[in-house]
């Protein structure tokens, strides 16, 4: 049987006071004769001596009664001339430090002051320094991620920006500008895609022939794609009369303005006439030679000297013309200046018809794929030789040139040059919509870098933290020391364990 006094005796932290109190080591009111301590303490330490020691002691750190021992033994060598012959000091410092030790070891108030102290540590001050430190760290983490988040939505709205610029063919570096750059190309690009339409001849006559043959069709089929096979991407004009023009004048489009958006301002645009007095183009043109029917006489009373004409006059005739030929002959003008697939209906009526003849070369296609079907064979037998004669791979290849063209005229580039010629408020639409990507893009690396600064001041703060938790682990280690050495002297030197001490 083990020795009784090899036994070690466990004390569970967060009830050393109780064991104390319970024990008869401590008093039950230790309390009171610590806040009588705490004010002394505070009175004595207004009088110390220069000693590095001492300031290490008293700076930062809560002054309990291992403290006040240390600092009585520094006092033996600086107040070492104030002892007098019966071995006594006469200095008030070292006095009231030995009064202050005094009063701790009374009934034992410094030991369930510094276990008081040591399970604070424990239950509080430890835990609270670790929460805030981890609430930190997850602070950091997060700022990390909201970080990385506007990174790459900034990027992403960048790719966003320059993703529609190359959708619409441009670089970015003047949205409006370049827009409208593109459409001065319009109509060359129109023109080859009238040239190309040329190549539609065999496929045409398939679908007349066919449409003859199958419905006894008599009228004209796809009138606008057989014209523009034939003439090209002509005039309005030469496909209203039928004549080209002598003189074409198309509209003029304003620049667009360097990437800037003035407000308040109305731009009516040049209509060709002279300006008025307050700067305002009306499109009004006053010809040499026209007779109003006005005449202008200084001695008129009425009409403030204006003859509006008599009534035995000669009346005046009005004569009534139908639009469109309001200009000179041979002058297109106007709607009439743009190209057939620049101009929206007829683009409109072009683009039907030409998936109008791919409907049907699909259709047609289909069913010449269809082997050993003889009712269709004995169908075609007597049917034109253009009918005939077609076999599939032609068919396709018809097929395909139709399909490029119509591609090319539906791109959503094309879309998009279109609304630009047709609409000059689509261009100040596109570009704020392109310039908000960029601005969005700003805001995002703004907030980032609102962002990089919280994380560092969070960083700072853990800085600051973690030496705290160090110390407060290193002092609570020592307190414990302490009190298990105190506490053992007390039973005989019998080892003793505080259990659950940790910071």
């Amino acid at each position: 049987m083990k020795n009784v006094q090899d036994l070690p005796i466990d004390i569970q932290t967060s009830k050393l006071l109780d064991w104390l109190v319970d024990r008869r080591h401590c008093s039950l009111k230790w309390q009171n004769a610590v806040m009588v301590i705490r004010e002394k303490i505070n009175a004595a330490i207004q009088d110390m001596p220069e000693s590095e020691e001492i300031k290490q002691l008293l700076s930062g750190s809560y002054i309990h009664y291992f403290h006040c021992l240390r600092i009585v033994e520094i006092l033996r060598g600086t107040e070492a001339s104030s002892k007098n012959i019966f071995g006594r000091y006469s200095s008030q410092r070292m006095k009231d430090w030995q009064e202050i030790v005094s009063l701790y070891e009374k009934e034992n108030t410094y030991l369930a002051e510094v276990a008081s102290l040591l399970t604070r540590n424990v239950r509080y001050e430890g835990p609270a320094l670790r929460r805030q430190l981890a609430k930190v760290q997850q602070l950091q983490q997060e700022l990390s991620r909201r970080e990385l988040e506007c990174q790459s939505g900034a990027a992403d709205m960048r790719e966003r920006f320059y993703a529609a610029c190359r959708q619409y063919g441009i670089t970015g570096d003047n949205v409006g500008r370049e827009l409208q750059a593109l459409v001065k190309d319009l109509p060359s690009v129109l023109e080859e895609t009238g040239k190309q339409t040329s190549g539609l001849e065999e496929a045409i006559q398939l679908y007349t022939a066919f449409t003859q043959f199958v419905c006894d069709w008599c009228e004209p089929v796809l009138p606008m794609l057989s014209y523009v096979q034939r003439r090209g991407n002509t005039t309005l004009y030469e496909w209203r009369t039928g004549e080209v023009p002598s003189v074409i004048e198309r509209p003029v489009m304003e620049e667009a303005p360097a990437d800037i958006v003035t407000e308040g301002t109305i731009d009516w645009g040049e209509l060709g006439g002279d300006s008025g007095a307050d700067g305002v183009n009306l499109g009004i043109t006053v010809e040499d030679g026209v007779d109003w029917g006005i005449s202008v006489e200084s001695g008129a009373e009425e009409g403030g000297g204006i003859d509006w004409g008599a009534s035995d006059s000669a009346p005046v005739e009005i004569e009534v013309v139908d639009v469109g030929t309001d200009c000179p002959e041979g002058v297109a003008r106007g709607d009439d200046a743009l190209s057939l697939l620049e101009n929206s209906q007829t683009r409109s009526q072009f683009i039907d018809e030409l998936m109008e003849l791919e409907l049907f070369l699909c259709q047609r296609l289909s069913e010449m794929s269809e082997e050993g079907d003889i009712v269709a064979m004995s169908q075609f037998q007597l049917a034109p030789t253009v009918i005939q004669a077609q076999s599939a791979q032609q068919v396709k290849a018809m097929l395909g040139g139709v399909r490029r063209i119509l591609d090319g005229l539906t791109s959503l580039r094309m879309q998009h040059l279109f609304m630009i010629q047709a609409s000059p408020r689509y261009v100040e639409r596109v570009s704020d919509m392109l310039r908000q990507k960029l601005k969005q893009a700003d805001i995002l690396m703004l907030k980032r870098s609102a962002l990089v600064e919280q994380r560092q001041e969070a960083l700072e703060e853990q800085a600051r933290l973690e030496p705290r938790i160090d110390l407060l682990a290193s002092r609570t280690q020592e307190l414990q020391k302490l009190i298990e050495t105190d506490i053992s002297k007390r039973y005989n030197n019998r080892p003793v364990n505080l259990m659950g001490v940790h910071v």
